[in-house]
């Protein structure tokens, strides 16, 4: 993994509990077919569109964290998080735009999917009610799966993948130390939590996960809204 938590950190707890679900992420059919490079371009169109969408409400509920901060270093920490989910990793997603002919109107003119309107309406709402340390139980989730999603698309990626760029990106060393800060934030808040926060730290972060399967697999469905 990213980084190996110590024995009785939240991080370990987090991933033991949901070991199960992150491995149905990781065999879904999805990231399969990402990793073969067999996946249908209209899917991945799905997912890309999608995602920036998702960056938006990901990138307000980091600065709400950095709000809550306790101290300056975790305030520039999040700070900085926010301000990579909208500008850096949206333009790995304006190369994408670019090839598949997206202009910024017909961006704006797709609507969220249900997935991904449920997920980033969770996360923000978490983040405007919930204290400090709740909120960075369910940020944590999109940040660790991702690299470990990358880490092991990367491995077995067909050599001629058209979704190169994506893979390189959640597989990058710049990517997992952005991971590693997240996943030490998290257990330095945790550490001091009481029990009943610690327990709501575990609820978010596993409903974060299970936010984190229904969005690729909303991606793979093409999921829309019925009417």
């Amino acid at each position: 993994m990213t980084r190996v938590a110590s024995e009785g950190a939240f991080s370990a707890e987090a991933w033991a509990r949901n070991a199960e679900a992150y491995e149905a992420i990781r065999t879904m059919p999805f990231n399969a077919e990402l990793a073969a490079g067999s996946l249908a371009q209209s899917r991945f169109l799905h997912y890309i569109v999608q995602d920036a969408h998702y960056l938006v409400g990901f990138g307000r509920a980091l600065a709400l964290a950095a709000a809550k901060a306790p101290n300056p270093d975790r305030m520039v920490q999040f700070a900085r998080a926010a301000e990579t989910a909208i500008v850096v990793e949206r333009s790995l997603h304006g190369g994408f735009f670019r090839d598949y002919g997206i202009d910024a109107e017909a961006f704006a003119r797709t609507p969220l999917s249900p997935p991904c309107d449920h997920y980033v309406a969770y996360l923000v709402a978490t983040a405007y009610a919930e204290p400090y340390e709740v909120v960075l139980g369910a940020l944590l989730p999109c940040f660790w799966i991702y690299a470990e999603i990358g880490r092991d698309i990367f491995a077995r990626a067909a050599g001629e993948n058209p979704y190169r760029a994506w893979i390189d990106t959640y597989a990058g060393e710049d990517f997992a130390a952005a991971v590693a800060e997240m996943i030490a934030a998290t257990d330095e808040a945790a550490a001091g939590a009481s029990p009943d926060v610690r327990a709501r730290m575990h609820r978010a972060y596993g409903q974060a996960t299970r936010l984190e399967y229904l969005f690729w697999d909303g991606a793979y469905r093409e999921a829309a809204w019925p009417v």
